[in-house]
């Protein structure tokens, strides 16, 4: 049977939802590796970013609607899903992973979390289930499992994004942008992505080497270090 992998969107588009390379990605990878994604969103409002511009709208769209695109209609309701159907979660980076997801970009250490998207990965967290973070989606986890759990993640080298992942409790590593880190006790394993990547392909050697880390994970017995 297929391992069932998460893969958490925040809407459709660098700036204001996922990031849709690494998203893209991160499913190529997923199948690639005889997986099977699972993809979900909570249906909530964005505020919309024009993309040629890089200035926000104005306007509102749904976050739910707009990950869609990327999951070509095939998409859940992440209110629905629970950490018993799946065997690993997978959150690529965008904008929507700090501003809809969370809102790490305004508040930092503070943030609040998405009470579905939350309880999701608390789930996940309390099973022993693999965690995948894209890009910038670490300081989620950071910020969510710092107190309880501590994690190594790495958002890559920005010393400001990292200093506060620092203290949320978690702890950040330095890494570059074709590599990963695993945090093997907690089995959460990230990568840079576009916080460093400066070609499509530098971010595709490191977000393939995390989703391989992240189904490697589940075949290992709770407990090894």
């Amino acid at each position: 049977m297929k391992k069932k992998i998460g893969l958490v969107l925040s809407g459709c588009g660098v700036r204001d939802g996922s990031e849709i390379h690494e998203a893209v990605l991160a499913l190529l990878a997923i199948d690639r590796n005889g997986a099977e994604a699972v993809c979900m969103a909570p249906d909530m409002e964005l505020s919309e970013v024009n993309h040629l511009t890089m200035k926000e709208t104005g306007a509102k769209r749904n976050v739910l609607v707009e990950s869609a695109r990327i999951a070509r209609g095939t998409i859940r309701n992440i209110k629905d899903v629970r950490a018993a159907d799946l065997d690993a979660i997978i959150l690529p980076g965008g904008f929507g992973a700090v501003t809809n997801l969370c809102d790490f970009a305004a508040k930092g250490a503070d943030a609040a979390i998405q009470p579905d998207v939350a309880r999701l990965v608390r789930e996940m967290a309390a099973a022993k289930k693999p965690i995948g973070a894209i890009c910038i989606a670490p300081a989620l986890i950071a910020t969510l499992l710092g107190k309880e759990y501590a994690p190594s993640v790495t958002i890559g080298s920005d010393a400001g994004t990292a200093a506060a992942i620092n203290q949320t409790g978690s702890k950040h590593v330095d890494c570059p942008v074709t590599e990963f880190v695993l945090d093997k006790e907690h089995k959460i394993v990230s990568t840079p992505a576009y916080m460093l990547a400066t070609r499509i392909s530098e971010s595709a050697t490191g977000i393939e080497k995390t989703v391989q880390a992240v189904l490697d994970l589940i075949q290992e017995p709770v407990g090894i270090r």
